[in-house]
């Protein structure tokens, strides 16, 4: 079995149905912008309310990051209700209140399951916009977005070097074995230096192994193959050329400052990587197609001292080919965080909020190509913001253009 094999795993798991109410009451308030705020509730839900008299309602179910968001929807004239309700999760009754009988947009969160019940709810309220605070959206029905007519936005082009970095950093945790140093150091079992004492793997010259070799994965490879003179090999189902021409060039750089060079190519299939690389990252999307894509079979393909990264969604590893993955002390086990960087979440509030603004204002949808980034560094007020930044149904819905 997987543990038994004394592989090492980093698994990015979604988020807990509840956390401690200590880890919520120690975690940082964000409400910084200049607005001021007031305390109120909607039908017994605590919310703050920014912009009092903003002509547009906007409904924001968790609080976010930064204040740039805060500024983007004040200045597209929006009264702007955060929840401050304690609930990790919020389910669908406390959504629809929140809702309430006039609502033109809202913020929410992966999740909460938007689905029928919250657009109809939505469109009932004369609401127009809907961003959801993440890049994926499986917990969003677009289906149902589309007929009631309502576009859902999302917050690309802000995650990749974030998420590739918390890889990496996981990737060093488990091969030096330092989740298991870190518990022995804390529980006082230190006594003195042994030669043997978690001795763990070298990365430098061995080979890295992407499964999905999208902006993310290639980022994390790129920090795998100049950071330790990896090999890389990648699974995916186009060819990456772009991506190989990087790497080859890099290995003749590497070759003119008289070094080994490192060397890249395509996998036929996942066996072939699985049996050849020494560290198997996953960044591929989570469809029926790779579902339980590490499941017993392939994991017993894998090299006895391998690691394996999980940046993907959970189920692209079926959990129960891993018994006893929480007691495993080889396993390195985070919470929903791969995005967790200040400049990250606080530019997914950002787009998030210009995507509701976008909207209500009758803004364009970016042109494709657009630099999003825009919308997180350049001047609010700007012409070249005047567009929605993305909007992943836009095709389906009706143009919101004014």
């Amino acid at each position: 079995m997987f543990s038994r094999a004394g592989r090492n795993l980093f698994c990015s798991l979604a988020p807990f149905n509840a956390y401690p109410q200590a880890f919520q009451t120690q975690a940082p308030r964000y409400f910084t912008a200049a607005v001021s705020s007031i305390s109120s509730q909607v039908d017994g839900i605590p919310v703050k309310i920014f912009n009092e008299n903003g002509s547009k309602r906007v409904v924001v179910t968790k609080d976010l990051p930064g204040k740039r968001w805060l500024d983007v929807l004040v200045n597209a004239d929006c009264r702007v209700e955060v929840c401050t309700h304690p609930d990790a999760i919020l389910d669908v009754a406390k959504v629809k209140t929140l809702i309430s009988t006039r609502c033109d947009g809202v913020i929410g969160q992966l999740t909460e399951d938007w689905s029928e019940e919250l657009f109809g709810a939505l469109k009932s309220a004369g609401g127009t916009a809907f961003s959801t605070y993440a890049v994926g959206y499986n917990n969003v029905k677009v289906a149902a977005a589309n007929a009631h007519g309502l576009p859902v936005g999302n917050t690309p082009g802000v995650l990749t070097e974030t998420t590739a970095e918390i890889a990496a950093a996981l990737t060093l945790a488990a091969a030096r074995r330092v989740a298991e140093a870190d518990v022995f150091m804390r529980s006082g079992q230190y006594v003195g230096w042994l030669p043997a004492l978690f001795v763990g793997n070298l990365l430098q010259r061995k080979t890295v192994g992407i499964i999905g070799a999208g902006r993310i994965g290639q980022a994390y490879a790129r920090m795998m193959i100049e950071g330790h003179k990896m090999d890389c090999i990648y699974y995916d189902m186009f060819p990456q050329p772009k991506f190989e021409e990087y790497v080859t060039d890099y290995g003749k750089f590497l070759e003119g400052h008289d070094e080994e060079a490192v060397t890249i190519r395509r996998a036929d299939t996942v066996e072939n990587l699985l049996r050849e690389a020494d560290v198997v990252s996953l960044h591929c999307l989570l469809d029926a197609s790779t579902t339980h894509l590490m499941n017993a079979e392939r994991l017993g393909m894998m090299k006895s001292n391998a690691v394996l990264v999980n940046s993907a969604r959970g189920p692209v590893i079926d959990e129960v080919a891993l018994p006893g993955l929480a007691e495993c002390a080889n396993a390195v086990i985070l919470p929903h965080i791969a995005s967790a960087s200040l400049w990250t979440r606080g530019g997914m509030a950002t787009l998030a909020a210009s995507n509701v603004a976008g909207v209500l204002q009758g803004f364009p949808l970016l042109p494709d190509g657009g630099d999003v980034l825009k919308f997180v560094d350049g001047p609010l007020g700007s012409e070249e913001l005047n567009y929605t930044p993305s909007i992943v149904n836009s095709a389906d819905v009706p143009s919101w253009v004014k």
